[in-house]
């Protein structure tokens, strides 16, 4: 018996309401992978196939496109722009996020759907250790291009921006495997790297641990970290 194989993604482009409005966190293009989703899309926007198929940037893989440049105003529908509409409680990028929050971890879930629901700015959690926030940034992503695409960078990007460079090293040692992850991710970013150079002095310690993962997990990074990880005269770091 032949398999049966899964749709391909659909690329989603920009979205424009007529009345201008935007959901604060939502990206200029996602993937939606899911056949169900899939099959509601075309269920009520059918479209023609692309002779030839474009491709997909995240992995070089042909897409069928519903790219905002490939659709005129009248091929859209009621039931489409409930669907596809970011600010529609009940459409794909609303279920989108809802499944990014719903993953997060139990005390930064809070933060996460109101940044889900559209505030652009809530109040950010209190007393949550940032090696957790460093697994939440770190842990792998069921569906890494959907419409929390943009959520899953900014959630924890936000919580660990403003913290003191000596906490962060207390939680690079605090911190699990999927944090790890996380913080190369961070130490290796320009949100970190555009410091004053005495904001970047790391202990060893932490900073060892860092290259280490680098190394094994993530060679790109690691050129990065060596030129910038800056070393502290001594391992001062102490918990409060």
């Amino acid at each position: 018996m032949q398999p049966i194989s899964s749709p391909e993604p659909l690329a989603m482009g920009d979205y424009s309401r007529p009345d201008g409005a935007r959901h604060p966190h939502h990206p200029r293009s996602y993937a939606i992978t899911d056949p169900a989703e899939i099959a509601e899309v075309r269920a009520v926007r059918p479209y023609n196939r692309h002779s030839e198929h474009p491709t997909d940037p995240y992995d070089g893989g042909p897409v069928d496109c519903m790219c905002g440049e490939d659709w005129s105003p009248a091929r859209s529908t009621p039931e489409s722009e409930r669907l596809l509409d970011p600010l529609s409680p009940d459409g794909i990028p609303a279920r989108h996020r809802a499944r990014w929050a719903a993953e997060a971890p139990e005390r930064l879930r809070e933060y996460a759907w109101a940044l889900a629901r559209g505030e652009e700015a809530p109040d950010l959690p209190r007393e949550v250790p940032l090696s957790v926030v460093f697994s939440w940034l770190g842990a792998p992503r069921k569906e890494p291009r959907d419409a929390a695409s943009l959520l899953a960078e900014l959630g924890p990007w936000r919580l660990l921006a403003g913290a003191p460079t000596e906490e962060l090293a207390w939680a690079v040692r605090e911190t699990d495997r999927a944090g790890l992850e996380g913080a190369v991710r961070f130490f290796s970013s320009e949100e970190f790297t555009t410091r004053h150079p005495k904001r970047r002095r790391v202990p060893d310690t932490a900073r060892d641990r860092l290259l280490r993962h680098a190394r094994s997990h993530r060679p790109g990074d690691l050129p990065v970290l060596e030129r910038r990880l800056l070393r502290t005269p001594e391992d001062r770091v102490r918990r409060s």
